[in-house]
């Protein structure tokens, strides 16, 4: 039996260091990663995909990858400014992106923490430097929403140099902290600024209002005077209407009497022409007759008065003294 209980527990212990070399042989890589191997301290030239895989325990050893987008905080970076101001700036995060072509390079120049040397330690170099060129006035204020792009496009200046294949895509800079004095003189200075502001905005909408009533007033003017310029406009052509038509009916009647009279006038002139054909020396003769005709009288008794033979036209005519006279005067 006791032979038996010792190859049990030999197999027992078999068993198990079996477990645990291969619990330490199979690991598993994480979607968006790749594995990079290291034996001896040395790095491995074969990577892995995501997935399980296995390597030979306690001799080889492995690191995850990220070649996903990730974002690094880089925090409480102190940053001294042209005038001797010590500033922190809380948090930096930089969001970079490793390909996985460059994995091998970069993990071999930089470890698998490059970040750390390429990242961190190159925002606290380039915050640095631009403090250091600038006052606490234009790094707190007037040049702070630059600072994140001068940032991005030093770091990846850098990195293009010394890890092809690291792209840094945004930087976010967050306020800094300045001391407490000087912070609060900053405050007091915004709402000065806030209140001027304020002030000026009131002023131009004042003036705004101003500027609105005024051409209110030009526009009711130019109405006005375009409808009274219409008015008259329009009078001035009844005006003109009225007279157009009272010329044309002067003209009517002057053209009518003027048709009358030369109507009258030929008339006139036709009977003249008419008269002067009928003035003949018959005619005349015959009209003396007719009227010596139509003035004829009779006189009744034994002799004709004197007065008719001696005044008379000299055509007299006698019959019997018995008999009745006639007397043409």
């Amino acid at each position: 039996m006791a032979m038996a209980e010792i190859a049990g527990l030999l197999l027992a212990s078999l068993m198990g260091g079996m477990m645990v070399i291969l619990n330490f042989s199979f690991h598993k890589v994480e979607e968006g990663h790749v594995g990079v191997y290291y034996r001896g301290g040395a790095l491995l030239g074969n990577l892995s995909d995501p997935g399980f895989h296995m390597m030979v325990p306690f001799i080889t050893s492995f690191r995850a990858v990220q070649v996903t987008l990730q974002t690094d905080e880089v925090t409480n970076v102190p940053c001294g400014t042209s005038g001797g101001v010590m500033i922190y700036f809380d948090r930096i995060e930089v969001v970079n992106l490793l390909s996985p072509e460059s994995v091998y390079d970069v993990v071999k120049n930089y470890t698998a923490d490059y970040d750390r040397t390429l990242i961190f330690n190159k925002v606290h170099h380039e915050l640095n430097q631009f403090c250091s060129a600038h006052s606490l006035q234009e790094v707190y204020i007037d040049l702070f929403d630059q600072i994140d792009e001068n940032l991005k496009v030093a770091l990846q200046k850098d990195l293009n140099e010394m890890a092809p294949g690291l792209f840094i895509q945004a930087v976010r800079v967050t306020k800094p902290k300045i001391p407490e004095a000087i912070r609060k003189n900053y405050e007091l200075m915004e709402a000065e600024k806030t209140k001027l502001l304020i002030s000026t905005q009131h002023q131009k909408l004042v003036e705004k209002d101003a500027e609105t009533e005024r051409k209110k007033a030009i526009i009711e003017a130019e109405k006005e005077a375009l409808v009274s310029k219409i008015q008259f406009d329009q009078k001035i052509m009844e005006k003109e209407s009225f007279q157009r038509m009272s010329q044309i009916e002067d003209e009517m009647h002057l053209a009518k009497q003027k048709s009358r009279t030369d109507a009258e006038f030929y008339q006139l002139q036709r009977q003249a022409e008419a008269n002067n054909l009928l003035l003949t020396d018959k005619y005349l003769e015959l009209k003396k007759y007719e009227a010596i005709a139509q003035n004829s009288k009779i006189y009744y008794g034994a002799e004709i008065p004197d007065m008719f033979i001696h005044g008379g036209c000299g055509n007299n005519v006698h019959e019997d003294k018995k008999s009745a006279k006639t007397v043409h005067n």
